[in-house]
């Protein structure tokens, strides 16, 4: 069973803990060093209920993952978009909780007042780019060789999505 609640700040430890499992396989985040809860204080004070929600992903109960939209560019004129972040325990990866995370997401968009999702994957994230494309996202953008990692440098990809 797959169900989604609003995270509060006692949950933000097991937030930290999914995140820092990512930091490693350099498949998702730019973070080259795990964070420290205390470091995402404030970006979890960042997200409200009504504009820009951070969920948890509950798969038989427990926490496996998370869901965040956050703010484009932080300008008045992009308040109707929204930058999408979903991650997962590594335990609970292909279960299709992503792809339920997404479908979670969308039926909230109208009451949440976003018309635009941006998802920023990079390129040789496979499974999350299969994700977003299957799910009509496309292509709004690319850098090439942005990302400098363990010294490769890898590309990011910006896919984007409408829903007016």
């Amino acid at each position: 069973m797959i169900d989604f609640r609003h995270a509060k700040k006692e949950d933000l430890e097991r937030i930290v803990d999914i995140y820092n499992q990512a930091v490693p396989t350099r498949l998702s985040t730019a973070d080259l060093e795990p964070v420290h809860v205390s470091s995402r204080l404030e970006w979890f004070k960042a997200h409200n209920p009504k504009s820009r929600p951070l969920w948890l992903i509950l798969y038989q109960g427990e926490i496996a993952g998370w869901i965040s939209l956050s703010d484009f560019y932080g300008r008045p004129a992009y308040l109707r978009t929204a930058e999408i972040s979903i991650y997962l325990d590594a335990s609970y990866r292909g279960l299709g909780l992503g792809q339920a995370a997404l479908d979670h997401v969308e039926m909230k968009l109208s009451s949440l007042e976003i018309d635009t999702l941006l998802a920023f994957v990079f390129g040789h994230n496979q499974a999350s780019q299969r994700l977003f494309l299957k799910n009509g996202f496309i292509p709004w953008g690319h850098l090439p060789k942005i990302a400098l990692m363990d010294d490769d440098l890898f590309d990011l990809d910006i896919l984007g999505k409408s829903y007016i």
